[in-house]
């Protein structure tokens, strides 16, 4: 009985471990899964499986879900992809309620206790 070939979400271009580790945490565990989401909403899935959010991580999955070179959008591109990644970002909520934004980011870099 033939088996499929494996489907790393690391054979797509500009993705590798780390990435394929984190998508794995966000329940897309193959390549063929993320091109069925589409960038924008696997995006959200890491952010809710607590990966933060950073531009340039959304920014390479868009040009790796588009086969370019991960620093191929320029202009008016880059900012329409900065308007999306924001807007997703804002989709998910605020993570730290009852903090100022102060607190919260220095939360997130481990200086204050988290909640």
């Amino acid at each position: 009985m033939p088996t499929d070939p494996p489907d790393p979400i690391s054979a797509i271009r500009n993705l590798g471990p780390a990435s394929e580790a984190n998508f794995a945490k966000a329940g897309i565990h193959t390549a063929s899964a993320l091109r069925a989401l589409g960038a924008d909403e696997a995006y959200a899935r890491l952010l809710a499986s607590g990966t933060a959010p950073h531009f340039i991580s959304y920014y390479v999955l868009v040009m790796a879900l588009q086969g370019r070179p991960w620093n191929d959008a320029k202009g008016a591109e880059k900012l329409a992809l900065r308007a999306k990644f924001d807007a997703i970002k804002a989709a998910m909520g605020p993570k730290d309620k009852g903090r100022s934004d102060l607190e919260a980011a220095l939360s997130m870099i481990g200086v204050v206790e988290r909640r």
